[in-house]
């Protein structure tokens, strides 16, 4: 098996939890895909760096980042699995408000004007998450090459809308769902 194949294997193992939740964006489901026990996991983190930089292989970039909590993990892991390889890859945080002490900053991290990101997420359901970044990122003057998630859990079509490249990991069918 591949990076691709051990990663789905770790997220259904790992990460689908059945049972009635609500998701951020306000909606309900009988199943949760918890990504966090994936992208913090000691065997599944690095598979999340090197699945999630094939995914975006031709797209150039330099620097990777969302909004916290959910792109954290998965830009730490890219970063990672780049040095790696040898390659320099910058990441960042996207708080949800500006601080209001210290720098005040909104975004942490290597600087992003004029610097060419890709905006990542664990999971995205209404693509609320990701534009925010997106927002924040273009305020700061970075350039959005594309928004890349580990699961698309049906944001694909609001993200496209807005004009910007989306792709995802895996799409519900591909883990089952």
């Amino acid at each position: 098996m591949g990076d691709h194949d051990d990663l789905r294997k770790s997220i259904t193992e790992l990460a689908i939890v059945r049972g009635r939740v609500v998701l951020s964006s306000g909606r309900e489901a009988d199943w949760y895909v918890d990504l966090r026990r994936v992208t913090l996991h000691h065997a599944a983190a690095p598979l999340v760096g090197r699945v999630m930089l094939d995914l975006t292989a031709d797209w150039e970039f330099d620097a990777v980042g969302g909004l916290t909590l959910g792109a954290d993990p998965v830009a730490a892991a890219m970063l990672h699995a780049a040095a790696a390889t040898g390659r320099q890859l910058d990441a960042f945080v996207v708080r949800k408000a500006e601080k209001t002490h210290g720098l005040q900053r909104r975004i942490e991290g290597p600087d992003v004007a004029g610097r060419r990101v890709v905006a990542v997420e664990d999971t995205s359901t209404t693509g609320s998450s990701v534009l925010t970044a997106v927002e924040a990122l273009k305020q700061a003057g970075a350039v959005i090459v594309g928004v890349a998630v580990i699961v698309d859990r049906g944001a694909g079509e609001v993200v496209r809308d807005v004009g910007l490249p989306y792709r995802a990991a895996y799409t519900l069918g591909d883990l089952g769902l």
